[in-house]
């Protein structure tokens, strides 16, 4: 029996990421994992339910009763834990010092969490690293900002300085 992995819409006003992308999707199908989507789960993110892989589209309450795991940007909300099956996996940031309701719900529903944002930030775990990665484009996006609020033009393209070490004025 394939383990079913499930990517819910994200509810967090302004987010706009899905917790999986088709790459990342096609590789666990090829492993044997069933792909359970929440019907428009990648809108948001511009990828279609076929895109992220799902071999069958639910609602919401449908996707989490059949989850072996849980797949989410953000902490799931208490209600979808509830939801879930006792021994499910959820994997997702979970700012368990945040939330210790959460946590006890978690707990008392004997489900597996893996909060992606305490994983060590090691050489070895590098890419399972979602602080470094969304800091990268949150970085990205920062210079994005200062271009459009900059009143003359700058160059997107940054070169090392031309002479012995120092910047050109």
């Amino acid at each position: 029996m394939p383990v079913a992995v499930v990517v819910l819409r994200e509810t967090a006003e302004g987010e706009r990421r899905v917790a999986l992308t088709p790459d990342v999707a096609k590789k666990l199908k090829s492993r044997g994992a069933d792909i359970l989507i929440e019907s428009g789960a990648g809108e948001s993110a511009y990828f279609s339910d076929a895109a992220l892989g799902a071999s069958q589209v639910f609602s919401r309450g449908e996707a989490l009763a059949r989850a072996d795991v849980l797949l989410a940007v953000q902490p799931p909300r208490l209600e979808d834990i509830a939801a879930l099956r006792a021994g499910a996996v959820v994997i997702a940031h979970l700012q368990p010092h945040r939330d210790p309701a959460r946590v006890q719900a978690l707990r008392d529903r004997s489900i597996t969490a893996f909060a992606m944002e305490l994983l060590p930030r090691t050489t070895r775990a590098q890419a399972m690293d979602v602080l470094s990665s969304q800091a990268a484009v949150a970085g990205y996006k920062a210079v994005l900002i200062a271009a459009e609020a900059a009143p003359k033009f700058f160059p997107m393209l940054t070169t090392a300085p031309a002479r012995s070490g120092r910047a050109r004025s």
